[in-house]
Order: C-alpha cells, then structure tokens, then sequence
C-alpha cells in the first residue's frame, strides 16, 4: 500500500512538472510594432514596451524571471544596443520578475521610490533573490529621459493600481505606457492591500486622458494595445461601476451582498469579466475601496 501511494505521489509530481514545462514552452513572446521607435512585446505578464532610440533602447517592464532569454531574443529582432534604462512601472512580479536578469553595467533600473520601497522588502523576505532586482534610480513625482529628438515623460500617479505607479509617454513617437493603471478590454486588478484605490485608478487614467490626442497608441499593463477613444469608453465603464456600487453601500448593502448580486454589473460582465478578474471579484474589489476612501 505504501509503495503503491508513494508510486502515485511520484505520478501526480511528474504531471504536475512537465504541465508546467508545456506551459514555459507555450510562452511566445509577440512584438507588435506601434511607432518608428516603439514596440510592444507581449508574453507572459504585464505588457513590456521597447524604445529603439538614436543613443539608447528604454525597456519598460520585464514580465517574469523564467522568460528573461526569451524577451532578450526578441529584442535582438530589434536591434543590437545593449538596453539603457529599464523602467518599473510597478514592484508586481510579473512587471519586475526580471529585474535581476536584465540589470548590467549597460543597464540601469529605475523606479518610483515606493517601488525600490517594495522590492527591498521583498529582498528581505527572501534571502534567494538578487539584489540586482532593485532599481538604482527611483524618483518621487516624475522623471525626463532625452535620446535625441526624443523626450520621455515618466510620471507618478497617486494611489491607483498599487502605490507605485508610474506612465510613460514618449512624446515624438506618440506612445503612452500605462502600466497596470489600464487593462485594456477587462476589468482591472486594483491591489487594496499595495496602496491601489478605485479612486486613484480612474484619477490616473483621467490624467492619462489629457495627455494624448485621437493619435495616441496606448500599451497597457495587459491586453491588446489602445487608444484615446478606448480609455475615454473604459474610464466611463468605471465611473459607472463606482456609482453603483455606491448606491449598494449608500442604501446599506454588506460586502457579501454587493459580491453576491451578479445583475449588479452585469452590463459589462461578458466583456469585460473574463480576464484574471471576473465580475465577483470586481464587485468586492470597488466595494472595499470605496468603504475605505
């Protein structure tokens, strides 16, 4: 009986090794092309932008550790600089798992203070990280690259996906990088328990409204890549959702009520409900921020 439970564990650990290989082999990193200069790689995780530029290639994002040859691949599609400035739009995993991987001499990281702020701890927590996965540069409010005729505005917006975000305009090619203050064509993940608010959320994403014009292509944390029409519509949609949920509170309704009412939202629901948050999730998400703000 044992020998037969141990045969079984070594079974179930064996499938579990190689659904995991087959999901590592299945991670195709996509490139698409949106300026002269800028690209989008799309892989596993948040949204990676690249910039070719005159003296320097900018990265944005670098999606997860195990993927760091793969994306390194597709940029040499791109050119053969080596990567200047990696830029953190946020301290998530997925936005920062390769750090350590693409941090060099030739590069250097950059962040928001409360980003460097996160991954020290996340340092510290575990022993087997590399420090390489800390950014050397962070700012507080905002910060300017130039290469060339090119500027690159990178802002902090208060308080919306987590309490370190930044966007990334690059203002001759025309293209904004929001990080996961915009997931595009689904409901967002605001992390409550990071510093995101609903509130801050769709503040940041007004002030991204000003910003750009009809010819703006927008890379978003996750999705296909946007543009102004699309942000004002998805900025609309939470606006909406806030107002009702506000009603649900206004009029006494529990966290397990408001999370239980699948009519609630259930105009977006089918187009916006089936990303990494569905619409129950949205429902506690809106409800519990707006309890606190």
């Amino acid at each position: 009986m044992k020998m037969t439970k141990l045969f079984m564990t070594l079974i179930i650990c064996l499938c579990f090794f190689t659904m995991a290989l087959a999901q590592e082999k299945e991670v195709i990193i996509k490139i698409d092309t949106l300026s002269k200069d800028v690209f989008m790689l799309t892989g596993q995780g948040g949204n990676i932008g690249i910039y070719v530029g005159e003296s320097n290639v900018f990265m944005i994002d670098d999606q997860f550790e195990r993927l760091s040859d793969k994306i390194k691949s597709a940029i040499s599609t791109l050119t053969d600089q080596p990567i200047s400035f990696l830029f953190n739009t946020h301290m998530h995993g997925d936005h920062t798992g390769g750090n350590a991987k693409f941090n060099s001499k030739a590069t250097t990281v950059v962040a928001h203070d409360n980003v460097r702020k996160s991954l020290e701890e996340r340092l510290a927590n575990d022993q087997k990280l590399d420090k390489k996965i800390l950014p050397e540069v962070s700012f507080s409010d905002d910060i300017t690259f130039y290469d060339g005729d090119e500027t690159i505005l990178a802002f902090h917006v208060h308080n919306a996906h987590t309490d370190g975000d930044a966007i990334v305009y690059f203002l001759n090619n025309n293209v904004l990088h929001m990080g996961d203050t915009y997931f595009s064509g689904r409901y967002p993940y605001i992390d409550i328990k990071s510093g995101g608010s609903v509130v801050g959320y769709i503040k940041a994403q007004k002030k991204a409204l000003l910003l750009i014009n009809n010819e703006t292509k927008i890379i978003p944390g996750h999705g296909r890549p946007s543009n102004k029409t699309e942000l004002a519509a998805y900025i609309a949609i939470l606006e909406d959702i806030k107002s009702k949920v506000e009603k649900e509170i206004n009029a006494g309704k529990s966290l397990e009520e408001v999370k239980n009412n699948a009519n609630l939202l259930s105009a977006y629901d089918s187009t916006h409900g089936n990303g990494f948050i569905n619409p129950e999730r949205i429902r506690e998400i809106f409800y519990t921020s707006l309890k606190q703000d």
